[in-house]
């Protein structure tokens, strides 16, 4: 190592970065729901990035890998609960295999920027910029690629019952992401340079964590309340749940019992609350025409509708004396290979029993995730279209006062996944400045309000209903304006930096 310029040395020998591997993997999942331990994250990310530091790609490429798999296959091992290890290991090796492919620009960026140049402040604010827009970078990838791509674990979302939660509503969830790497990578170059006599050489990193710290929510408009009745059936509406037809609606239809003589303005069910098609069953759409009268509200429901040979996940709003849905949509984002089978040919012929158990090929929707209910506009995520910031953001252009999110989770009962997902609503809420109401078959199930609060709860496996007076909000948050354009620049400006920070490096290598 005599020969190698002390900037560009490992930090740890190869065998200490594996076990700052194995071990950060586990200490990030602890960030997230169900145990939330938020600061852990920052330490999660300090034990990848120190692990990274002076290796060389291939063995940048294996500490990258150790660290992907001790994360994803810790943090959604939920997947697991009916499925068996196939998909869990299917996805949570693709997942690896992305993050330590991620892992080996951060590795080039360590390596190359001093090469570049030898200036403090360099070192100082170039590098950990360089190092966070990378990391958000791959967290961008991932999060849209392949298919729909899977932007669970973003490290954004570790911070929803965190104080650093509300810099969402300013520069959305990957701005997050990358303020939160940006403050790690500082503070590490910052032991690195060990200029502790400089006080100047703190200024990146105390700037940085005071960014984090203190600065507020951005404040969106009061528009009034919506009360809202909200149902959690309890139903047997698991995949592989022994049920006869309409058991869950007659779950949903027993747990409303109690809103009936109650005033509200919409009365909301879950995801798969309606287990037939009511566009096609007159039946059941006396059903929902009957409710609708009796509580002399419209209703938000949903079930799997199918029009000109497609097969939907939609959300309807039904009101009383009408044949049809008044408004529908349909979920934008069907879940791969849980909702339809990309390229089944394919996969079937690698696991023909598992990928035939999925019968149903749901559509794309392509309607906009809002409803007008009232004069109020209502924004709309089904299940896992939360986690895409598109859906989101759309809904709130479009004029959403306040959210709906319908999810079934009841395939993941006993599990995180719910929590997690539920950590998703809440950071939701904080970054539109707007209340959530998301309400699950199964639990667990909350309203949310613009600052990230519980305003009200079902806990999970209980049949149960809520009536809660809603907080409605108008203006858009930064998040909802500049999130998306953020996160673009973010993703481009990594991959700029790095090829402009190797041509100088290689430059100057040559001409040393």
């Amino acid at each position: 190592m005599t020969g190698i310029p002390r900037a560009q040395r490992p930090l740890l020998p190869l065998w200490a970065a594996l076990v700052a591997a194995v071990a950060g993997g586990p200490v990030l999942d602890l960030a997230f729901p169900s145990v939330g331990a938020w600061p852990l994250a920052f330490v999660g990310i300090g034990l990848a990035l120190v692990a990274l530091v002076g290796r060389t790609a291939w063995s940048g490429l294996l500490v990258g890998a150790v660290f992907g798999a001790a994360f994803y296959f810790t943090h959604i091992v939920w997947i697991t609960r009916y499925l068996g290890p196939l998909p869990w290991f299917g996805l949570a090796g693709l997942e690896t295999v992305f993050w330590a492919l991620g892992s080996v620009p951060i590795v080039w960026a360590y390596r190359w920027m001093p090469r570049a140049s030898n200036a403090l402040w360099v070192r100082l604010v170039a590098l950990p910029a360089l190092v966070a827009a990378l990391w958000t970078a791959r967290e961008v990838f991932m999060g849209s690629w392949p298919y729909t791509g899977f932007p669970w674990a973003r490290m954004g979302m570790s911070q929803s019952e965190g104080p650093l939660a509300h810099l969402a509503s300013w520069v959305g969830v990957s701005g997050l992401t990358f303020l939160m790497v940006a403050a790690v990578a500082a503070l590490i170059e910052w032991a690195r340079v060990a200029r502790w006599r400089d006080r100047r050489t703190a200024i990146p990193s105390v700037a940085l964590i005071a960014v984090l710290l203190l600065t507020p929510q951005w404040q969106t408009a009061p528009a009034g309340v919506m009360t809202v009745g909200s149902v959690q059936g309890n139903g047997p509406s698991g995949y592989f749940d022994e049920r006869a037809r309409g058991d869950i609606l007659r779950a949903q239809l027993e747990a409303t019992e109690p809103l009936l003589d109650e005033r509200m303005d919409v009365l909301l069910w879950p995801e798969g609350g309606v287990d037939a098609d009511p566009t096609a069953n007159a039946q059941v759409a006396g059903i929902l025409n009957a409710l609708s009268r009796r509580v002399d509200a419209p209703l938000v429901i949903n079930a799997a509708t199918s029009r000109d040979d497609e097969v939907f996940n939609t959300s309807m709003l039904w009101e009383a004396g009408e044949e049809n849905p008044v408004q529908f949509h349909d979920k934008r984002k069907p879940v791969p290979f849980g909702e339809y089978v990309p390229d089944r040919w394919f996969f079937e012929m690698l696991a023909p029993d598992l990928i035939g158990l999925i019968q149903r090929e749901y559509t794309p929707g392509t309607n906009v995730p809002l409803f007008d209910i009232g004069g109020v506009g209502v924004g709309l995520a089904i299940c896992f279209d939360v986690i895409y910031d598109d859906v989101i953001r759309e809904g709130a252009r479009d004029g959403a006062q306040v959210y709906m999110f319908q999810t079934n989770n009841a395939d993941f009962r006993g599990t995180d996944e719910n929590l997690q997902q539920l950590a998703f609503a809440r950071m939701r809420a904080i970054e539109t400045g707007r209340s959530v109401v998301n309400i699950s078959t199964v639990g667990t199930s909350q309203v949310i309000g613009p600052d990230g609060a519980t305003v009200d709860e079902l806990p999970a496996d209980v049949a149960g209903a809520m009536l809660t007076d809603v907080e409605l909000r108008t203006g858009l948050t930064p998040g909802v304006v500049i999130g998306g354009a953020v996160q673009t620049a973010l993703f481009w400006a990594a991959i700029a930096g790095l090829v402009a920070t190797g041509l100088v490096a290689r430059r100057r290598t040559r001409s040393a």
